[in-house]
């Protein structure tokens, strides 16, 4: 499976527009459509879509629920699976339920957490942290028409659900299985970390967060066993194995799961030039696979960077934590000396030093900056860049996710300023209208496009022949004798294969006696389909190499 992630009114208009287009997403080699949120939302600021108010309905813009049902029809003829956002933690102030809570309406007064005064809010206040402190402060907000505080996690005008309540369940389970009759064949579930409300916690992660995803796959599972659930939680690595199922939930719980840790030790190791932290990461704290349910990888998403690196893993290696992620924020803001970067940050705490970017892949990557430049060696580089790094989610275990305009090296947009409603949020600046003019391009030799278009083409079609990277093939970490390559052995029953990949700008190389000891055997690269030389004994890996050996 390939999966593509997109906005829809910025991809080709509506639903309508989509089904126009998909002989381009076919071209490309994708299976997976992910249609970013279309649910309907709250007029105005809508957190970019996950600000639901009527779980029913598409959002107007982009057509209707027949419209959605055509489309995944049409995706089901050429093969492709329908992916839609369901946000689970909490409802648009407008939704129904919640304008009904307002009102001091029951049942629906106990489907959000509601106080009348600042007793518990305050208690709660202790151990929790503020997600978008910039824009949205606090985690509770008064409402004087209702008398009450309102438990909001994200924004004002994002209710939070109170999964205590089992009619909550009931009803989500509800629209879960409408929208499964509607065509979807996956459900992206949105914010589920945070589900679950503790006193004396940060209210992330809890118990009862796995209990409640095991019940609703154990739902779907009886009633439409083909619905896949992707489980949206950016978290922590010891926080993120649970959400693919472990102990009793193990094989019940989410088939698909962000590997988050993944896409930030890919974007530190290109910063540093070192792979010594993203092997002990990768190797210290993730299985090497999981009883029916599989990682998605990615390089960049709708979403800021958080520099989820602990303390602890960066002391490993003798690594000062904050300093590492305050020179990671800086560098991809393109503010640290010598960065390829281009990028902003987004909601900067200068109380906790957390910093997060926003930025897309090329621009992050070095492109914009090499385009500003009119450097072409850059140029060439920073293309080798993001080939690379969709060699390294294509082979390492899983379904990658590519997202809009990644293909083409879509830059940094900054037009979202100059939107009242998009100004506040950085994260705009990596959500571009799509280019049909530079898409047009990706036949045109030589051009940008077509490096980047027909590269990851290319690699997924390698990638589709070589059963060695079937997802239930584990992923084994492997330790080289050269800083700044990256290696890791899928060892599943057929054709075995030891992926190697060198993140620096410098020509590497590690010794065939290496290689041959890891079970190379044939030393020909199955990504490049070329014979490997070994001259003097050693692998030679030149700039940002991406190498699959058997």
């Amino acid at each position: 499976m390939v999966g593509y992630v997109f906005y829809l009114d910025r991809f080709n208009g509506n639903l309508r527009g989509l089904l126009e287009k998909l002989d381009y997403l076919e071209e490309l080699g994708v299976t997976y459509v992910h249609l970013m949120p279309c649910l309907k939302p709250r007029p105005g600021d809508s957190d970019g879509g996950y600000s639901v108010m009527d779980y029913r309905q598409i959002n107007p813009a982009l057509g209707t629920m027949g419209d959605l049902e055509t489309v995944a029809a049409a995706l089901r003829q050429r093969g492709m699976s329908l992916c839609v956002d369901l946000v689970l933690n909490h409802t648009a102030k407008e939704h129904d339920w919640a304008q009904r809570a307002r009102a001091g309406v029951a049942p629906y007064t106990d489907y959000y957490w509601m106080f009348t005064d600042r007793r518990e809010p305050d208690a709660f206040e202790t151990t929790l942290v503020e997600i978008f402190p910039a824009h949205a402060p606090g985690n509770f907000t008064w409402y004087e028409d209702a008398g009450r505080w309102v438990w909001t996690t994200f924004n004002e005008h994002q209710w939070d659900l109170n999964w205590t309540n089992p009619q909550v369940m009931i009803e989500i389970i509800d629209v879960m299985l409408f929208l499964a009759n509607r065509g979807v064949g996956v459900v992206r579930l949105d914010a589920v970390a945070f589900m679950w409300k503790r006193l004396g916690t940060r209210c992330q992660n809890e118990p009862e967060v796995h209990q409640i995803l095991h019940a609703l796959r154990a739902a779907s599972r009886i009633a439409a066993p083909a619905l896949i659930h992707k489980e949206e939680a950016i978290v922590s690595p010891q926080d993120l194995i649970p959400y693919l199922g472990s102990g009793i939930h193990t094989g019940k719980e989410g088939n698909l799961a962000y590997h988050n840790s993944l896409m930030v030790q890919f974007w530190s190791a290109l910063a540093t030039r070192s792979t010594k932290l993203m092997t002990h990461v990768l190797a210290s704290h993730f299985p090497k696979n999981f009883v029916n349910a599989t990682w998605a990888t990615y390089l960049r998403c709708h979403d800021d960077i958080g520099w989820a690196i602990t303390d602890e893993d960066a002391g490993a290696l003798g690594i000062s934590g904050p300093a590492h992620r305050n020179f990671l924020a800086e560098f991809y803001t393109g503010s640290f000396p010598g960065s390829f970067a281009r990028g902003d940050l987004f909601q900067s705490n200068p109380l906790t030093g957390d910093k997060r970017n926003s930025g897309s892949l090329a621009s992050l990557a070095g492109l914009e900056s090499a385009l500003e430049a009119g450097d072409d060696r850059a140029e060439a580089t920073a293309i080798q860049r993001i080939l690379m790094g969709h060699a390294l989610i294509a082979s390492f275990g899983g379904v990658p996710l590519i997202y809009m305009g990644d293909e083409l090296g879509l830059l940094n947009d900054l037009s979202y300023l100059e939107d009242d409603h998009h100004k506040h949020d950085s994260r705009w600046m990596h959500r571009p209208k799509f280019d049909w003019v530079k898409a047009e391009r990706r036949a045109a030799p030589g051009t940008i496009e077509a490096q980047l278009f027909g590269g990851i083409r290319h690699i997924l079609t390698r990638r589709k022949a070589m059963p060695g990277f079937h997802a239930d093939a584990p992923t084994e970490l492997l330790q080289t004798e050269t800083d700044g390559i990256f290696a890791f052995r899928r060892t599943g029953p057929i054709q075995p294969v030891v992926a190697l990949f060198n993140f620096t700008e410098n020509w590497l190389a590690v010794p065939r006696s290496w290689a041959a000891a890891v079970g190379v055997r044939d030393f020909v690269d199955h990504l490049s389909q070329g014979h490997v030389d070994t001259p003097n004994d050693v692998i030679a890996l030149p700039p940002y190499a991406r190498v699959w050996l058997t």
